[in-house]
């Protein structure tokens, strides 16, 4: 399933916006504002970000599941077409996902003021902007992703293959919008293991699609397209019910669908710097793409698999970052700073242990995870096995950069968060491709410019987020609390 959700918080408050509770099942329990204000930490970033990793890897198993079918039942260069349209697809959708971001946060600072109409204006602000910005997507996406391919510099056996997995995935954005507003509606609302669940069965009809349309209709990548297309659009069929299912002040109902000015604001002041740096990123990643291209489809074949591969890491690390946005944001709502500065160096510590664990084991079975998805290619997994030596192998740096601007996004430190992180990560990037990369064309030499890029980024994150958070303790302290 191509394409990565956006997670944001499920927060209850005391009164009864957790229905449904077990307490017995840790998995199942659905958190109270009261149990992230107040209280030990390890217990319920735990509960909440294992529902989240579990989603994403989820997700990435049935997009690697996409990748894997291809590679062992489509053509020649199927896995190379599929690969070579991630970071394309991620510049044009990523503005859009990040408005998601906004939705959640909004809602979520709703849902610790206690304001229900905040809360219900807010949910039936979000679908609509979802189905606008699916609509508009899908008109650019059919129409120009042969042009976009080719700029970027799609390598020519790859470029009809490439163009028409875009083309039909693309037709079907409104889905892929709506399940991701939709789940960071729910997540706002407490509910962590619903979208889990949804994301299952969606995956499973992905995976069968998968086997009917390429192995038996023969329908190569515009197969795993179409399965991709028909799961997202079993996903926001589920979410959506949920949603309208609810009884609290998230309860979606069909009539009251609109679009209120004062939470749309809101959620374009969050939203747009996280879409604008999302959509930067992917244009630093699409140039960092185009610059492996120069290397030949072999090496793309390696380098989108490990790529793929590294993305079981990445999902744990955003998870963190997700975790930390929501945490940070409802106890900012309560104005317990103190209690944000520790949520940092938890989430922290814990997303450091986890991400070296998984890093290492990726590492130490690199070749025979290269080799599902391109089999008996011992040139392409070569290439696969330096760029796991290269990038994930030093993939924390990633982690510790999320959990900074996490907390920096949950305070409703949006623009200067952007501002930095482009130029960390994306200005560093496009200088290093046109100055250094140039008087080394090699792979390694354009590796090393992501480990830089993360440094720089997570330290001056990090100062904003601790001057804002000291800053801000200060006059909380002031004000009594």
């Amino acid at each position: 399933m191509h394409g990565i959700p956006l997670f944001n918080l499920a927060f209850s408050t005391d009164r009864e916006y957790n229905v449904g509770r077990n307490e017995g099942d840790l998995m199942a329990k659905k958190l109270t504002t009261k149990e992230i204000t107040e209280g030990p930490l390890i217990r319920p970033i735990i509960q909440y970000t294992i529902p989240l990793i579990l989603s994403s890897i989820l997700q990435l198993l049935f997009n690697a599941a996409d990748l894997v079918v291809v590679g062992q039942f489509g053509s020649e260069h199927s896995v190379g077409a599929v690969g070579a349209t991630g970071s394309l697809t991620a510049l044009m959708v990523n503005f859009f996902l990040g408005l998601s971001v906004g939705a959640g946060v909004v809602v979520a600072h709703g849902i610790g003021a206690q304001n229900d109409e905040k809360v219900r204006q807010t949910v039936h602000t979000a679908i609509p902007l979802a189905v606008i910005c699916g609509a508009f997507l899908t008109v650019i996406g059919v129409l120009f992703s042969g042009k976009m391919l080719i700029w970027m510099g799609t390598p020519q056996e790859n470029l009809p293959l490439s163009t028409l997995y875009m083309q039909i995935y693309f037709g079907g954005m409104i889905f892929n919008l709506l399940l991701n507003f939709g789940a960071s509606i729910l997540r706002a609302a407490g509910d962590s293991t619903g979208p889990m669940k949804y994301l299952t069965i969606a995956g499973v009809v992905n995976v069968l699609l998968n086997l009917l349309f390429v192995l038996v209709l023969r329908m190569d990548v515009a197969g795993v397209a179409t399965a991709t297309v028909i799961s997202q659009g079993v996903s926001a069929f589920l979410i959506l019910r949920a949603l309208m299912k609810r009884t609290d002040a998230c309860r979606l109902k069909l009539r009251e669908l609109g679009i209120h000015r004062k939470p749309l604001k809101q959620i374009l002041a969050i939203g747009l710097p996280s879409g604008i740096q999302s959509s930067l990123f992917s244009i630093s990643n699409l140039l960092m793409q185009s610059s492996m291209f120069s290397f030949g489809p072999i090496a793309l074949k390696g380098v989108s698999a490990a790529s793929n591969l590294e993305g079981f890491v990445y999902v744990l690390m955003h998870s963190f970052n997700q975790t930390m946005v929501n945490f940070t944001g409802q106890n900012a709502g309560a104005r317990k700073y103190r209690r944000i500065a520790k949520l940092y160096f938890t989430c922290l510590w814990m997303m450091l242990a986890s991400s070296l664990v998984l890093c290492g084991l990726l590492f130490l079975f690199g070749e025979q995870l290269l080799a599902i998805y391109i089999p008996g290619d011992a040139a392409a997994i070569e290439f696969g096995m330096q760029r796991m030596v290269w990038v994930g192998m030093i993939y924390f740096l990633c982690g510790m950069m999320e959990i900074a601007t996490g907390g920096a996004r949950g305070l409703g430190i949006s623009l200067s968060t952007t501002l930095v992180s482009v130029f960390g990560v994306c200005g560093l990037r496009i200088l290093w491709v046109y100055t250094v990369f140039q008087q080394s064309r090699t792979l390694p030499t354009l590796y090393s410019v992501y480990s830089i890029s993360w440094v720089v980024t997570y330290v001056v994150v990090s100062f904003i987020f601790f001057g804002v958070l000291r800053h801000r303790r200060k006059r909380a302290e002031a004000d009594g609390y």
